[in-house]
């Protein structure tokens, strides 16, 4: 089955619909009982996140009622769904709200993220900015980009450089130890290392060339599936922690997203070394 460029602008309209319909008017309104907490208090979840995916799902079905929706929030009432993923002839994997704990803290740095997945090969990647309005997004085999007030911005991977000189975003809280210990002791290697809570602003701003290194253990594929496509039709390499290829279906086994193929052996190296 083909994904076409006019299904990836459709999943880009529908996204924006969401954020304006039902993110952008709670933002900064929620009180108490609109957040609740899933598996810790590190994963919040808001009545916006739900009410946006529920526009979502039902606005992709419109279009292809076929298709397998695996929403983040959907997976909390539905865990096989997630087993699905990588058998379903098309699947949608979506994220409503990536970057929740922004939102419900009141920075306007979160994202609406869908992907596109076929036999468990992602074919295209979306992630709306509900706060500027913009959206970047990646078809497999025709490279990626960001939409903007009407133009069409191509999207690059930045130029690869030394390890002193690479800027990276490292999500270490997922790691066990004794790794994260040897991550957290290993980043000062290279020339920076932020976090912001939002893989969908940490996937746009690798794929526009903004930072060099993403770093990343737990894999869901809401939160990294239309990121890594993007990174990759922008022209960057990226292999989990083994050096074997990223897949949506997989969860586990960290990944590293890098310019090219010698810089990622350079950061994994440098973070990880042997076993």
């Amino acid at each position: 089955m083909l994904f076409s460029r006019d299904d990836l602008n459709f999943l880009a309209a529908v996204l924006a619909n969401a954020a304006r319909q039902e993110i952008m008017p709670r933002f900064r309104r929620l009180s108490g009982a609109d957040v609740r907490h899933k598996t810790s208090v590190f994963d919040p979840v808001t009545e916006a996140d739900e009410a946006a995916e529920r526009v979502i799902s039902a606005a992709l079905r419109t279009r292809f009622p076929d298709a397998l929706i695996v929403g983040e929030e959907a997976i909390a009432a539905d865990p096989s769904l997630l087993q699905r993923l990588g058998q379903a002839e098309l699947a949608f994997v979506v994220d409503p709200i990536d970057g929740t704990r922004n939102f419900v803290a009141g920075l306007p740095l979160f994202g609406v993220m869908a992907a596109a997945i076929v036999r468990g090969v992602v074919v295209a990647g979306a992630i709306h900015d509900p706060v500027c309005g913009d959206v970047a997004l990646g078809l497999k085999g025709q490279g990626a980009w960001l939409s903007r007030d009407g133009q069409v911005l191509p999207l690059r991977v930045a130029e690869p450089g030394p390890l002193a000189r690479m800027e990276a975003i490292a999500g270490t809280h997922y790691l066990p130890e004794p790794l994260r210990t040897r991550v957290l002791t290993n980043l000062p290697q290279l020339g920076s290392a932020t976090w912001l809570r939002c893989s969908a602003h940490e996937y746009r701003m690798a794929a526009a060339g903004f930072c060099h290194v993403l770093f990343y253990n737990r894999l869901m594929p809401w939160d990294h599936a239309a990121g890594w496509l993007l990174h990759q039709e922008a022209g960057g390499y990226s292999a989990r922690f083994d050096g074997s290829p990223y897949t949506p279906a997989e969860t586990t086994g960290g990944l590293i997203c890098a310019p090219d193929q010698a810089s990622w052996a350079a950061v994994q190296a440098a973070l990880i070394g042997p076993a």
